[in-house]
């Protein structure tokens, strides 16, 4: 089974390489770029069939190695 894990800063914690993005945006000339906020994904394959066993599986992987709690949320996507 295939999974797709969005990691992004919770609201409210700053994001100097997201305003850095939005900074170097306005730059390059592009307007109407409003707030930006940066995050990852992270694709995973997973020697699972059960859906209900990979999410748990996933879940604990974002809670003990992939986010950071404290700053950041995951949402977790299963591809196949």
């Amino acid at each position: 089974m295939k999974a797709r894990v969005f990691v992004t800063l919770k609201n409210g914690v700053l994001d100097p390489q997201g305003k850095a993005i939005g900074q170097a945006l306005s730059n390059l000339g592009f307007s109407g770029v409003g707030k930006v906020r940066q995050g990852k994904i992270i694709d995973i394959e997973l020697a699972e069939d059960d859906e209900t066993r990979a999410r748990a599986q996933l879940t604990d992987m974002c809670e003990k190695l992939l986010t950071n709690m404290v700053i950041e949320k995951y949402e977790i996507e299963l591809v196949a």
